[in-house]
């Protein structure tokens, strides 16, 4: 009997929890009357104290239903045991708001590994897994940074917002179109890595470079994109030149070709939602002119509003175009600009969304400026509201220029700084044909033989009010050469600073050089603005800023 007892419980106990296994012990035992307990633990390999207290429990309903061990049983809870250890965790996890801000883990990966090893050298015992049921009854979780904080917002964002908003409405009602334009991310060509995932037979992905930094002279892919709001359709051109305003208003002329007077027969107008910055921002002044030229040769009445600075990502194109196109292109190298042309045009989605794409080879140079004058001239009104981020450009000409300016001494010749006198034959050396055949000369110099473009660097001598004409910086080289005049009084003068008249001395001298005409001398070395003048016969007023210049 012992032997099938014995089998029975080798056969049974592991199918059991701990109290099922205490109570079946305890059962066999009190069947077996007296010497049960230990006769019973010897077959079972168990404690006679355990077939003992399986024997007390049987019909006595000690424990809970459902409970294997009484309550209290087991170790106590660490965050029991060490009441300091939630503290020291989270004066880790917490360093700036909570802990000390030289926490040894402040600069490093909090991982619950970390995070043991640290509350362990701190004289808390602890595992990771507890390191994480800790955090999880704190209320912490895994998560990656929110992108939510804008910086400084502009106090009339929220009311721009709205402007655009009616605006877009207002032409939507009337059958007009409303675009959204902006330039997507320049991609760089070649078998780099492109963020996301392709299906492929398992082991097979597709070998790209082991590392993303470009190499030199590559060739690079600069979609400017088109968002029609109301056909839901895009239209991207991707460049292989400079993103440049002249770039982005061809694009938008071949959409209006193709596409924009065809799906709008009956059109007048159209409204253009752009970014704050970029060859489109609202500072860009070739962009407004070229945008002039557009409406002029359309006929229709472009009216551009501007989002605020820092709120690109509101732009519909960002989210309803753009953000298509890099899900379809991904996981995919773009090796070229056909592969570019090809991911985009077959971009679409199940509402409707269409995209043609075309590769547009054209040249953009960067460096071309719009002077005051043409500025001035522009057919361009701005709104009441905000007028440098919503304006509109009539289908009009330019205004005719202003006539020319007499050239008496103290005028100033119209696209030059420098004043009349300055040009006068005793301090150029050269009567008026003779200097006007130089200039002429030195002009076309300069168009056969361009100085080096660099990119993102105007031509010439200066930027923008401070740019200096072929003529101002042939005078200043004339001036430097013949009377070794200092470049402060110059500067004044011409309303520069001293470096551009220094970069006009270099100019004009390695011209000179090369169309074999020397500059006489001048009899004495001139040191003040106040000796020009007194050359030239002219008396300076006292509103003219050389008088001061030493």
């Amino acid at each position: 009997m012992a032997t099938v007892l014995g089998e029975v419980l080798a056969r049974l106990l592991p199918q059991l929890d701990e109290r099922q296994r205490r109570l079946t012990l305890g059962a066999a035992a009190r069947v077996l009357g007296y010497g049960g307990v230990r006769r019973v633990a010897r077959l079972a390999g168990a404690a006679e104290s355990t077939v003992a207290r399986g024997a007390r429990e049987l019909g006595s309903d000690l424990e809970p239903a459902g409970r294997v061990r009484a309550e209290g049983g087991g170790r106590k809870l660490l965050r029991e045991s060490d009441p300091g250890l939630v503290a020291a965790l989270l004066a880790l996890v917490e360093p700036d708001q909570r802990g000390d801000p030289e926490s040894p883990l402040r600069w490093t990966v909090k991982s619950t590994r970390n995070l043991a090893a640290e509350l362990t050298r701190e004289g808390h015992r602890i595992g990771s897994d507890t390191v994480a049921a800790l955090l999880k009854a704190e209320g912490f979780s895994l998560q990656g940074t929110s992108r939510t904080t804008e910086g400084a917002r502009h106090p009339d964002r929220d009311v721009q917002f709205g402007y655009i908003n009616a605006r877009v409405k207002e032409f939507t009602a009337a059958g007009q179109p409303v675009i959204s334009v902006d330039t997507k991310k320049k991609e760089v060509l070649g078998d780099y890595a492109v963020g996301g995932r392709e299906w492929h037979r398992a082991g097979e992905p597709v070998r790209v470079r082991a590392h993303d930094f470009p190499e030199k002279d590559a060739q690079k892919a600069v979609p400017y994109g088109i968002y029609d709001l109301a056909a839901d359709a895009g239209w991207v051109s991707v460049g292989c030149d400079w993103d440049t305003a002249a770039f982005a208003v061809a694009t938008l002329r071949r959409w209006w070709e193709a596409e924009g007077r065809h799906r709008y027969p009956d059109a007048t107008r159209l409204l253009i939602t752009a970014d704050a910055g970029g060859a489109n921002g609202y500072r860009v002044r070739a962009w407004k002119k070229e945008l002039a030229d557009f409406a002029f040769a359309t006929g229709l009445t472009v009216t551009v509003c501007h989002f605020p600075p820092g709120t690109s990502k509101w732009n519909k194109i960002e989210h309803r175009l753009f953000s298509q196109i890099s899900t379809n292109w991904r996981g995919r190298p773009l090796t070229s600009h056909e592969v570019v042309v090809g991911c985009i045009g077959a971009t679409t989605t199940r509402t409707g969304l269409t995209v043609h794409a075309e590769l547009d080879p054209g040249s953009y140079p960067t460096g071309v400026t719009v002077p005051d004058h043409v500025m001035d001239r522009l057919p361009l009104d701005t709104h009441a509201w905000h007028g440098t981020w919503n304006y509109t450009l009539r289908p009009e000409p330019l205004a005719p220029e202003p006539p020319a300016v007499s050239a008496e001494f103290g005028r100033f010749p119209v696209g030059d700084k420098a004043p009349a006198w300055l040009h006068h034959p005793s301090l150029t050396g050269m009567e008026q044909p003779d200097w006007q055949d130089l200039q002429e000369r030195y002009r076309r110099y300069l168009a056969d033989y361009p100085p080096i473009m660099i990119p993102g660097k105007k031509t010439g001598p200066g930027t923008g009010s401070r740019y200096l004409s072929a003529a101002d910086r042939l005078l200043v080289g004339v001036l430097k050469a013949r009377w070794k005049i200092h470049n402060p009084p110059l500067a004044a003068l011409l309303g520069t600073s001293q470096a551009r008249i220094t970069e006009a001395v270099h100019e004009a001298n390695r011209i000179l050089d090369a169309l074999g005409h020397p500059i006489p001398r001048g009899a004495i070395t001139v040191t003040t603005a106040d000796q020009l003048a007194s050359i030239a016969g002219h008396t300076l007023t006292s509103d003219e800023p050389a008088k001061i210049s030493k």
